[in-house]
């Protein structure tokens, strides 16, 4: 059927870019945008069908997140993280899901996975408490999915878990003012202790197992994918999209110009700055091609329904940290043979440059944990992480 979301998108992508600016000044995405998201699809891409949503091929979603990135980073930030979060829901009990999309199917979740939050067995659940910071696009977002750590009887953590908490359970802090990614708004979320009924609660070892309760009422192979491959391709996309952008935006800018110094002369007959665009072009290439071979080959396993192997568990992990790794390189070879123009605030390639930086410090965009990992499979030695 080709990709009818991305359609939709392109012909918002004009007006995304006019409020690139505004979005990065006033720290947050206009509800506008978000309201014209939805009607796109974006959100539904990876929703299950039982809940309106279009159940879609990841590699379609993650093209749509690179596209509104190209133009807006902050704008594809957030709608990568609130539009992967409901593949994650739909792993969830059945009455978790009913709980969010049975009244509003376009309700959207934030989420901020570090274990920071506290979780105290109780009768029926669990008291939690915490402080969660980097929770992006939450003011958009009537619940969140927070990571916390099990504490058993003598006050040691005993398990992970991923919870689920509407808006009414927690607030928002405005804490946000950062130099890249300004306006994903990523604020903090504060808990005071709340009672979370256990069907709101997910083991994070079950989940990286493939053993979620919500695959009895979704039981598509897009469901059957590992949570490494599916929230970390949602972290890298942003930022490939953003250097894609940037990419464009050199090319666009850099035609025109006549270099005052340096002997003077025409940018464009510059062999240096012929290199650079060479070199970028052919990384931000390299990183398609990979991750999306990866997406495909782990979506036609869960198809078939074959287990998915380590081996490309890894390789997976493996080439996403790559791709933003040779995303930001690709932009700094770039913005170093831009020139002091590109410096000027509302210049769309330090913007590119910027946000391209801060995506990359993502704990999901740890290139030598990832490699690490993917060497230690190498050497047949045992891997045990949740982001595998």
């Amino acid at each position: 059927m080709g990709n009818e979301v991305l359609e939709s998108v392109r012909a918002l992508l004009p007006a995304i870019a006019e409020r690139a600016q505004t979005t990065d000044e006033s720290r947050q995405v206009p509800e506008k945008t978000i309201r014209e998201l939805v009607d796109a699809g974006v959100f539904r891409m990876l929703r299950p069908r039982r809940y309106g949503g279009l159940e879609g091929d990841p590699v379609d979603f993650y093209e749509v997140v690179r596209a509104i990135s190209a133009v807006c980073c902050s704008t594809g930030w957030v709608a990568s993280v609130l539009g992967v979060h409901p593949w994650q829901l739909a792993l969830f009990d059945r009455q978790a899901q009913d709980e969010v999309w049975g009244e509003d199917q376009d309700t959207l979740v934030s989420s901020a996975y570090a274990p920071v939050g506290r979780l105290t067995p109780v009768d029926g659940g669990y008291r939690l408490s915490g402080r969660w910071s980097f929770s992006s696009g939450c003011g958009h977002a009537g619940w969140a999915l927070l990571g916390a750590l099990v504490v058993g009887a003598q006050g040691r953590p005993v398990d992970f878990m991923t919870v689920l908490v509407p808006r009414c359970d927690y607030r928002i802090e405005d804490v946000w003012d950062v130099v890249g990614l300004r306006g994903t708004a990523s604020n903090d979320i504060v808990v005071e202790p709340v009672f979370v009924p256990a069907h709101r609660v997910i083991r994070n070892y079950e989940q990286a197992q493939l053993k979620g309760p919500g695959q009895k009422v979704n039981p598509g192979p897009l469901y059957r994918l590992p949570f490494a491959a599916v929230f970390t391709s949602a972290i890298t996309a942003p930022v490939i999209g953003a250097v894609a952008g940037g990419y464009d935006s050199y090319i666009s800018l850099m035609k025109e110009r006549v270099r005052l110094s340096l002997g003077g002369g025409r940018f464009v007959e510059d062999p240096f700055a012929q290199v650079a665009i060479a070199r970028a072009a052919s990384d931000l290439d390299a990183t398609l091609l990979q991750m999306d071979r990866n997406l495909r080959e782990l979506s036609a396993l869960a198809a078939e329904g074959r287990e998915i192997p380590v081996e490309l568990r890894l390789r997976t992990r493996r080439d996403q940290v790559r791709g933003t790794e040779r995303a930001v390189a690709a932009m700094d070879l770039l913005f170093k043979t831009a020139g002091g123009n590109s410096l000027r605030r509302g210049n769309p390639i330090q913007r590119a440059w910027r946000d391209a930086h801060a995506g990359s410090v993502h704990v999901a965009n740890d290139v030598e944990r990832a490699l690490a990992m993917y060497g230690r499979g190498a050497f047949g030695l045992t891997v045990e992480d949740n982001l595998v």
